[in-house]
């Protein structure tokens, strides 16, 4: 359901057709119709202080000719993405992830920020099934259950406990227009969203922990 194109600094996910993408993406944010959702690998020297990120994304995504895409930005190796799938009955969902815990939190908790710490995890989750838009909102909860349970399970311990996340997370969800109402846990589209993201975010948590997490 994602084809994906790396070119680094790009990471390009194409959904093969139009879709309604839901997010909190630093450009094109909310609720957009959008056929591409991209990252922008970035570092320090990308995102000096006082810098409008936002706006800089934007040039850098009209810059490749890529404007009506989602974008968001990550420091993490854009080539150390995961793709998983999951299929239930007529129901498949995709997850396209790339995850970095350098900036690691707890909810309910802040760490102290160190210049040089910098990580997210980033997800774009895609959906055969055609959904409303208060589906789509219950449809983005399962999978940040699905990313904190992953990170929680494989990721790194905070002094208050287990990590949940990082202080930057992103999550993009795509699905066909539709207007069904409900994307429960107790549905199939609940259950192949959560393994699709589970899937993906436990894989790129294990690769940071082996890879990058301090010593």
């Amino acid at each position: 359901m994602i084809r994906v194109t790396l070119s680094r600094p790009w990471l390009i996910a194409d959904l093969a057709q139009e879709m309604r993408v839901l997010s909190w993406a630093p450009h094109r944010p909310g609720l957009v119709l959008a056929r591409q959702v991209i990252w922008r690998e970035v570092r320090d020297a990308d995102l000096p202080e006082g810098l409008d990120a936002a706006a800089w994304l934007a040039s850098e995504v009209t810059a490749i000719d890529r404007p009506d895409a989602v974008a968001m930005l990550t420091s993490r190796n854009v080539g150390k993405h995961s793709l998983t799938q999951a299929e239930s009955g007529d129901t498949k969902a995709s997850c396209l992830a790339t995850v970095g815990l350098s900036n690691a939190e707890r909810v309910g908790h802040r760490q102290p920020v160190l210049a040089e710490s910098h990580g997210t995890v980033n997800l774009l989750v895609t959906l055969s099934q055609g959904l409303g838009t208060a589906a789509m909102t219950e449809a983005m909860s399962i999978a940040a259950e699905a990313r904190t349970a992953a990170i929680i399970a494989h990721g790194p311990e905070l002094p208050e406990g287990p990590a949940t996340g990082t202080g930057t997370d992103c999550i993009a969800l795509a699905c066909p227009f539709g207007d069904r109402a409900y994307a429960g846990l107790h549905t199939e589209i609940g259950e192949v969203i959560g393994r699709a993201v589970y899937d993906a975010v436990a894989r790129g948590t294990r690769d940071w922990m082996t890879t990058e997490a301090p010593r």
